[in-house]
């Protein structure tokens, strides 16, 4: 099974993961990570996961809940901007703050780069990080990826910018 281990699945998500979901949408330290602006309602997120069971290929885009054999739930990883015609999508990582540095985030990212390539077939992965953030830095290059890039000031935090370096890992 591509999206399962001795301890974790990577599944769907469920309408019990509302709240979960909720809480790290609306966690404005996280929002630099990622794309969001303002805040989510629950209703909007409520109809994100009622809408979640479209085919990767017409939303371009999949979360998965990491999950662990005894059903906690630690975290999401996600495909975006997933592109079928040049086999390619980024990856984004949260594992939630009470179950960081324990290797979830490695174990959920081996097992979606495996996924990635050798069910859905695609020639590369690839990654915007904050330089700032050497635990996603080392989580990437851990599991495969190189720097092939830098966007200097890229991210605005408060009142300064920040570096993001392009991260990529190509199929062998």
């Amino acid at each position: 099974m591509f999206l399962r281990n001795d301890f974790m699945t990577l599944r769907a998500l469920e309408p019990e993961d509302l709240e979960i979901m909720y809480r790290w949408e609306n966690d404005s330290s996280l929002w630099m990570y990622g794309s969001t602006m303002e805040p989510y309602s629950r209703y909007t997120i409520k109809q994100y996961i009622a809408n979640s069971d479209k085919i990767i290929y017409e939303k371009k885009h999949l979360r998965l809940m990491i999950e662990l054999k005894d059903k906690s739930v630690v975290g999401c990883i996600d495909l975006f901007d997933f592109d079928a015609h040049n086999s390619r999508a980024g990856v984004g990582v949260l594992i939630d703050s009470a179950f960081q540095h324990q290797g979830y985030a490695t174990a959920a990212l081996e097992l979606l780069c495996r996924y990635a390539f050798d069910f859905l077939n695609l020639h590369q992965l690839y990654a915007h990080i904050p330089t700032i953030n050497s635990y996603s830095l080392k989580l990437f290059e851990k599991n495969g990826f190189t720097q092939c890039g830098l966007m200097r000031d890229w991210i605005r935090n408060g009142d300064r910018y920040l570096d993001v370096a392009i991260y990529q890992k190509t199929r062998l």
